[in-house]
């Protein structure tokens, strides 16, 4: 027999076979990692456990699905059958000492017992109550039986000379806000409801007239309404009105503009009406209404009047608050209250006044009413300062604005969106604005800033118009004519100024457009510039003055073309002659159809105009051995000055008209 040669099968498998035929085998694995799988293969099963051989099958396709991964510790998977062994073995010990043990320590096999019913005592306790129950339902229902007999009895006398309490305590609840706390209605005359942040409760009372107040007592909250109580066939009112003491009477915002030149400011309260004892409850709470309105105004103005730091700072002091508008110009703002009793308070003064006047005042407005008081010992004096009311409407519009500003918020509304932010600044993000644009949107003006930027255009509209109707009183020829635009708002308005000839209004028309602002001015002229000016009056006086006298020139050459007449030259700045205060002087130079006259003009703004003729040939030519040629006599002659003055004509340009007719006839 011959030998066959057995060779061992390679132990390690092969991973990888390259291309030149090499192949690539497995390391075989250590000794920790082949005791690990050697521990894997012990079977812990015990004896009485079965193993199904399905099971096994489901175990070693699990096993070879996944791949084998080195465990953290090579006997870790063994400690852990251990430890779980143990347990289980642990358990069973602890179990069966508890069961042997006698008597039992831990565990109670007596019977439990079924909990007994509740008992339900509710039902005695609801008869004890019963007829202490329907003893005290049966009381209120026949006391209001008998207030209502009662006042059916009252309403039935033909005799009665009071309205009955129900139905006008009804008409109050229509035109005013009442809640009911305990056995007294309350309420808040205050703007609370409204966004006011002004602490004053502003609580009133309503009684019966003929009772007093008591039990029936009444105090109600809301906003003024037009409707007032209309007593029926002269009754007297049932309700008694009671409000506090700080809001009787009559108040108002005094708001003046004063020169630095005048005493500080007096308000007088010439124009408020007093209340009388027995005024209507209606007219009673709108006056208290109005009067916590200008307190909480006033009390707002000082706050920011104190918290601003301008260039000139604003003074406070007592009821009155100094703002300066402009250099040398002020204005001021007071309350003006009276109680009621010929007695005015919150007057703000100074040291020395006319008699009637109050004495100064030390107590510096700050928070709360913020009001200082003071008696009067004549009355009410008239005041010599002009009361802007106006300027007073605008301050009750701007709080106003105020208080619809913290419900009212501008729509649409994104569901996303914060409320109250407006739809400038909602855009901010997609119009990709930056920093410094967002924190502009997000100033807002105080009540002063807003109410000094509407005098401040007040008082420059006032100037312009002045300084305006002063030039047209002060001109006739030509005329001076403003068109004021009805449609401004509270801080820019326009003018439109016409410069016209009269008779002439065909020939030239030169127009201006001022608008006016806060502090500044600007015009816009016929040729197409624009001028800024500041508030001063001699700026815009000046202006004109160079628009009239441009005008004039302008209308000449107009007038020179329909004549017949030649325009040889015209310049708006010449540099002979007088010097003007300010701009520069024009003139013109015109010529007859046949050559043999010229007309000149000289013209500014702060001189008359003056006329000047020239005539060819020369009367004072005389030939001689230099000049032998008969042309240079055809040479202007000297200029002779017209004297207008003295011509005939309505304006300059009818009067330059019959001096061009002659010289051409």
């Amino acid at each position: 027999m011959a030998d066959i040669r057995l060779e061992v099968p390679a132990e390690n498998s092969v991973l990888e076979v390259l291309y030149d035929g090499t192949e690539l085998y497995q390391q075989p694995p250590t000794m920790s990692e082949n005791l690990t799988q050697l521990a894997r293969k012990i079977d812990f099963a015990t004896d009485g456990e079965e193993v199904t051989t399905e099971e096994k099958k489901e175990e070693e396709e699990e096993e070879e699905k996944q791949p084998f991964q080195q465990p953290h510790w090579p006997l870790e998977e063994v400690r852990n059958k251990v430890r779980q062994a143990l347990t289980e073995m642990s358990v069973l010990h602890d179990l069966l000492v508890i069961v042997k043990q006698k008597p039992p320590q831990y565990m109670v096999l007596d019977p439990v017992h079924a909990e007994p019913p509740e008992q339900k005592n509710y039902i005695q306790f609801l008869a004890l109550k019963k007829n202490g129950s329907l003893q005290s339902a049966a009381t209120i229902l026949l006391n209001g039986a008998e207030r209502l007999r009662t006042s059916q009895a009252e309403m039935g006398r033909p005799n009665r000379t009071v309205q009955d309490f129900h139905i006008e305590l009804l008409r109050l609840r229509q035109n005013w806000r009442l809640k009911k706390v305990a056995k007294t209605i309350i309420g808040d005359l205050s703007y609370r409801s409204a966004g006011s942040m002004f602490r004053h409760t502003g609580i009133f009372e309503v009684s019966k007239a003929d009772e007093g107040a008591g039990p029936s007592a009444v105090v109600g909250t809301g906003s003024a309404s037009p409707i007032s109580p209309l007593p029926s066939r002269g009754l007297q009112s049932s309700l008694r009105v009671t409000v506090p003491t700080e809001l009787m009477g009559s108040a108002y915002i005094f708001v003046c503009i004063k020169k630095d030149e005048e005493d500080i400011c007096s308000a007088q309260l010439n124009n408020c009406d007093f209340v009388a004892g027995d005024t209507p409850w209606q007219q009673k709470l709108e006056k208290a209404q109005n009067v916590l309105f200008c307190k909480e105004l006033f009390s707002q103005l000082a706050r920011e009047a104190v918290k601003l730091t301008p260039s000139i700072p604003h003074l406070v002091v007592g009821n009155q608050i100094t703002a300066t508008i402009f250099p040398g110009i002020h204005l001021l703002v007071g309350l003006c209250h009276s109680d009621g009793k010929n007695n005015v308070r919150g007057k703000p003064t100074t040291g020395q006044g006319p008699p009637g006047t109050c004495g100064p005042t030390s107590n510096m407005v700050g928070s709360g009413s913020g009001v200082s008081t003071g008696t009067v010992g004549g009355g009410p004096t008239p005041s010599k300062y002009k009361h802007e009311h106006d300027l007073e409407h605008s301050l009750h519009q701007l709080l106003h604005r105020v208080y619809h500003h913290s419900f009212q918020h501008p729509l649409p509304h994104p569901v996303y969106a914060p409320m109250g932010m407006s739809k400038r600044r909602r855009a901010a993000g997609p119009e990709g604005m930056d920093k410094n644009q967002m924190i502009s949107l997000m100033k807002d003006q105080t009540l002063l800033e807003q109410i000094i930027r509407q005098v401040q255009h007040n008082f420059l509209r006032l100037r312009t118009m002045y300084v305006i109707d002063q030039l047209a009183a002060e001109f006739k020829d030509p005329l001076i004519v403003s068109h004021w635009n009805a449609f401004n708002s509270p801080t820019q308005s326009c003018v439109k100024i016409n410069i016209v000839t009269q008779g002439y209004d065909t020939v030239l028309r030169t127009k201006l457009v001022i608008h006016i602002f806060e502090r500044t001015l600007k015009c816009i002229c016929r040729d197409g510039k624009i001028m800024t000016m500041s508030f001063e009056p001699q700026e815009l006086r000046n202006l004109i003055l160079c628009q009239i006298s441009q005008h004039n020139m302008a209308a000449l050459q107009v007038l020179a073309k329909y004549t017949g007449w030649t325009l040889l030259s015209s310049e708006q700045n010449i540099g002979t002659g007088a010097i003007e205060p300010l701009g520069n002087a024009s003139t013109v130079m015109l010529a007859s159809p046949s050559g043999n006259k010229v007309i000149g003009v000289h013209s500014g703004p702060h001189q008359r105009v003056s006329v000047y003729v020239s005539s060819s040939p020369r009367p004072d030519f005389y030939p001689s051995t230099v000049v032998m040629e008969q042309r240079w006599e055809h040479l202007g002659s000297n200029w002779q000055e017209v004297r207008l003055d003295r011509m005939e004509g309505r304006n300059f340009l009818n009067k330059m008209e019959l001096l061009m007719a002659a010289l051409t006839a």
